[in-house]
């Protein structure tokens, strides 16, 4: 097309292998193919997060061909929220060269998504245990961001990296990622091990199951980035090493942090499972009766508003289904 910009495309054929997802429930306790996936996927996220980016965003092709990280982090997540016409006041130019600006606009996002889809809410209940949890979310963020990395590294992220998207051999070599359009430079805090390895939805996952897994992953990344060395002298002063910042990131809960900030349906039992222990092991009863009031400034009539979008949902789900 004139006056359009390029991507070159490659076909893959089914001899370049199969998705990892046809055969990760039936052999993934074999050590020697967990081995061999762990040790091409850490090649992976090393190859990819060497190179710092000076900004959290996504990369587009302009008319001439050029790439240019010049859009917002677009994420799936992201994508699908606006496509239920839930706003997420993130412009499509938007960059951002903090990691707190970048937090808050997310958080911005699950405010959305609680007051504009209208089965938000259950009950006045859920209603002020999800303000609460909201509020909370937006205080105590900066305890979980090492302050030396709110201005980078940012790195390149796989953000849609599950097991239909991997394809591999007999032997589970990864041979190809398809569906790279999600993505996108975050910060080197967020680079994550995919959550799906525990074998359970995002809110399910059992701490000390996946630190299983977890360790056994970490243990050849680290080797991995030990061998590989790819830092100079000077390299090591900007960047900092991928398995020191994700082990840091499981110990002091940035893990259950991010992963809560990137999951709009998770985000509620992350947050009460995972991260308010942290801070609170009273009652977690006691936890909404205060918190609501600083997530709105008309707590009351928000959960009026959003007790009559449930029941105006309700009523219109009975009509279409009769």
């Amino acid at each position: 097309m004139t006056g359009a910009g390029y991507m070159l495309i490659e076909c893959i054929e089914e001899t370049h292998g199969t998705m990892l997802s046809k055969t990760w429930l039936d052999k993934h306790q074999e050590s020697r193919l967990r081995a061999n996936f762990f040790r091409d996927l850490s090649r992976i996220l090393l190859s990819i997060s060497r190179i710092p980016l000076p900004r959290i965003g996504s990369f587009m092709i302009d008319n001439n061909g050029y790439l240019f990280l010049t859009n917002r982090p677009l994420t799936l997540e992201l994508q699908d929220l606006e496509n239920q016409k839930i706003p997420t006041d993130v412009p499509r130019d938007c960059t951002y060269s903090t990691v707190d600006s970048y937090v808050v606009d997310l958080l911005g996002t699950h405010d959305n998504r609680l007051r504009h889809q209208p089965n938000a809410v259950n009950d006045v209940t859920d209603c002020a245990c999800q303000m609460a949890a909201h509020a909370a979310m937006r205080t105590i963020f900066p305890l979980f961001f090492q302050r030396e990395l709110r201005r980078g590294p940012f790195v390149m992220t796989l953000t849609d990296l599950h097991p239909s998207n991997i394809l591999v051999d007999d032997d589970w070599h990864i041979t190809c990622l398809v569906d790279l359009e999600w993505a996108c430079s975050r910060p080197i805090e967020m680079v994550q091990l995919p959550h799906w390895l525990a074998n359970k939805a995002v809110d399910e996952i059992v701490p000390e199951e996946f630190d299983v897994v977890r360790s056994e992953f970490m243990a050849i990344l680290t080797a991995e980035e030990t061998q590989r060395c790819g830092y100079s002298e000077s390299t090591k002063l900007s960047m900092p090493r991928l398995s020191n910042v994700m082990n840091s990131a499981w110990e002091t809960g940035t893990f259950w942090y991010t992963l809560a900030l990137f999951s709009p349906t998770g985000l509620f039992n992350l947050f009460y499972d995972r991260i308010r222990p942290k801070f609170d092991e009273g009652d977690p009863s006691e936890f909404p009766k205060v918190m609501p009031f600083f997530w709105d400034k008309d707590a009351a009539g928000f959960v009026a508003r959003k007790l009559s979008d449930k029941k105006k949902y309700d009523n219109e789900l009975e009509l279409a289904f009769r």
